[in-house]
């Protein structure tokens, strides 16, 4: 008899315990891990991306940080004399969006946005449309 009153006494203090953890009494008792987890960032590390000769090529990082996508890249233009081109095609707020930056020798550049989806890259060498290379998806 003993037993089964402490077997009922231990399992009743485990259930008021139980309840008064709810997942905001939780949340509370561990606070560093919440917010470690909400400020993470990946950060995703893509290229060589090469054009279709392999005369130029580009490489960078992707992340996303409070809401806005970032992307640091860097050209490389290995002959020198015409232009490497990096193309972006965004998909923001419902709608895909495409811009370029061009570069002679080597050079690196950055730019960021709010609502980005997807983001995809290619590299083209000497002209905006010659010698593309293959479309990678960044992020």
């Amino acid at each position: 008899m003993r037993k089964t009153l402490t077997i009922a006494a231990l399992a009743g203090s485990m259930a008021l315990t139980g309840l008064a953890l709810t997942p905001a009494a939780q949340a509370a008792t561990h606070p560093a891990t919440q917010s470690t987890a909400s400020a993470a960032t990946t950060v995703a590390h893509w290229g060589k991306f090469f054009s279709s000769d392999r005369k130029a090529y580009t490489f960078g990082k992707t992340w996303k940080s409070h809401g806005k996508v970032y992307t640091k890249w860097h050209g490389v233009d290995k002959i020198g004399g015409k232009k490497g081109w990096v193309w972006f095609e965004v998909y923001r707020n419902g709608e895909w969006h495409k811009f370029n930056k061009s570069w002679d020798g080597k050079t690196t550049g950055t730019w960021s946005g709010h609502g980005i989806k997807k983001v995809y890259t290619y590299t083209c060498w000497a002209g905006k449309f010659d010698n593309c290379g293959k479309k990678y998806r960044i992020y």
